[in-house]
């Protein structure tokens, strides 16, 4: 009898611990996009829902989980990064999303932002150069249930051609210029966002919108990303 007892409080403390884990989370989640993103003036309803939804600190290395709703990026291996809260947010807003649409990523990295792009549109294509990268970030999505964002480990240069035209593409890695194959594979009233500039300085965000052979650009802010990686 003792040990039944003994049972039960133990897997009662352990559920407590749980529950106290999540609304640890959800608190520090909530509190991220309040104060990060709200306050910083980004109103984009879609993109608040899918930044409060999405577990930033299931896509952040194991010891800086403490850190993983920080107003900062985060190192996750191989000279990458997960991006600022915020910029992940802005980058999103800025190419106004619909449900039904589909999208291209360029520098899949941790899965992060894919998620963040999945809690809004239909269909996710994300690209990652680094093999290490795109294997883990690509079981991450599948275990936490993200089903409609396909990985490919690949150049991002040139794109997806497989899958275009594509309603929008997010490129989050810095580029010196914009490559051609991703204008190409934007649709028709599509917008592209991408860091562009040196990959060791300060880059400009740089918003694309293509209305059938008119390609207009916006610079939006200042920025500092990784650099575009290439293939040999």
């Amino acid at each position: 009898m003792n040990c039944l007892i003994s049972l039960i409080l133990g897997i009662l403390v352990l559920a407590g611990t749980s529950y106290s884990q999540d609304d640890k989370y959800t608190s520090e989640r909530e509190t991220m996009v309040k104060q990060q993103i709200e306050y910083r003036g980004i109103t984009n309803q879609p993109t608040l829902k899918a930044m409060t939804a999405v577990p930033r600190h299931k896509f952040v290395p194991s010891n800086l989980i403490d850190r993983a709703y920080d107003d900062s990026p985060l190192p996750i291996g191989y000279g990458q990064t997960i991006s600022q809260p915020y910029i992940v947010a802005y980058m999103t807003a800025f190419i106004n999303l619909k449900s039904g649409q589909k999208v291209l990523e360029i520098g899949t990295g941790s899965g992060y932002q894919a998620a963040v792009l999945s809690e809004i549109v239909k269909e996710v294509y994300t690209i990652e150069i680094i093999t290490e990268l795109n294997n883990s970030a690509s079981k991450r999505l599948k275990d936490l249930g993200y089903k409609n964002v396909i990985c490919k480990n690949a150049d991002g240069y040139y794109g997806w051609k497989e899958f275009a035209p594509f309603d929008a593409i997010i490129v989050t890695a810095a580029s010196e210029y914009i490559p051609p194959p991703l204008i190409k594979q934007l649709k028709d009233g599509g917008k592209m966002i991408i860091p562009v500039g040196s990959p060791f300085l300060n880059q400009t965000l740089i918003l694309i919108e293509k209305e059938g052979e008119d390609i207009t650009t916006t610079s939006l802010l200042p920025v500092r990303f990784v650099p575009f990686t290439r293939g040999n």
